[in-house]
């Protein structure tokens, strides 16, 4: 990669935009527990309550979220919702939170923030502050694309906004592709690093001397698809194989 990023780089933006949605009135202070929000929440087949706190003004929630931001409540007093619909089919889109205090030094940017933006928040906006065109993800957040949608939508300022695509995993047959687990053999030592040659990582394809093109390739002909499909080993070694004849010197 050409830059290393850490989403708390970018704390002080998230906070305007949050700032931006409660003077819309599209945000609101909640002080509902986790509990009772869970109870407001409804099922997949009843619809939710709204939070007695939703139609608070915006000059009250403007001074409570100021408050949170200040470590003037202790964690799990309040958090920071917004306002979509609790009647959604789609169960995140029932005026999910995002923003939650938490009272706990932050690696890079120590004591500076007390309240954390939630993952289905930060995750869209940090993908269009950094000009991101395309989100590519598993099938599990294709339920949650409208909220990434409304997210990115609603700040106001993204004239291109990214477009999610969730696709599924491809295994190749026999082969060790998870990341944790691959962890485990490079910390274990059992292989020599993540570069080593039996390791399926770009790395050790790289230096096992898998051209790049025969991998793009192989890619193409076992296709994308939202489905969790395996290929056999030798499928990949024939498309490296294929390539090697025509394009060694």
């Amino acid at each position: 990669w050409d830059k290393e990023y850490f989403a708390s780089d970018y704390y002080d933006e998230l906070y305007n935009i949050a700032v931006h949605l409660i003077k819309q009135g599209k945000a609101f202070v909640c002080d509902l527990t986790a509990d009772q929000m869970h109870e407001y929440r409804g099922t997949l087949t009843e619809p939710g309550k709204e939070s007695p706190y939703r139609n608070r003004s915006v000059e009250e929630n403007l001074e409570l979220f100021e408050k949170m931001k200040n470590g003037e409540f202790p964690e799990g007093k309040c958090t920071l919702r917004v306002k979509i619909d609790m009647s959604s089919p789609i169960m995140c889109m029932r005026d999910p939170v995002i923003y939650r205090i938490m009272h706990k030094s932050h690696h890079r940017t120590g004591d500076k923030w007390c309240i954390y933006p939630m993952y289905d928040f930060a995750s869209p906006l940090l993908d269009a502050l950094n000009g991101v065109t395309h989100s590519l993800c598993g099938p599990e957040f294709e339920e949650r694309r409208p909220l990434y949608n409304w997210s990115v939508d609603n700040a106001d300022r993204f004239e291109n906004p990214p477009r999610q695509i969730e696709f599924a995993r491809l295994n190749v047959k026999n082969v060790i592709l998870g990341k944790r687990f691959l962890k485990k053999l490079v910390d274990n030592g059992q292989v020599s690093g993540w570069d080593d040659p039996r390791m399926k990582t770009i790395a050790g394809m790289r230096r096992l001397g898998y051209p790049p093109e025969a991998l793009k390739e192989f890619i193409n002909n076992a296709g994308i698809s939202k489905t969790l499909s395996t290929v056999e080993y030798e499928m990949m070694e024939h498309f490296v194989r294929d390539y090697l004849k025509t394009h060694t010197e």
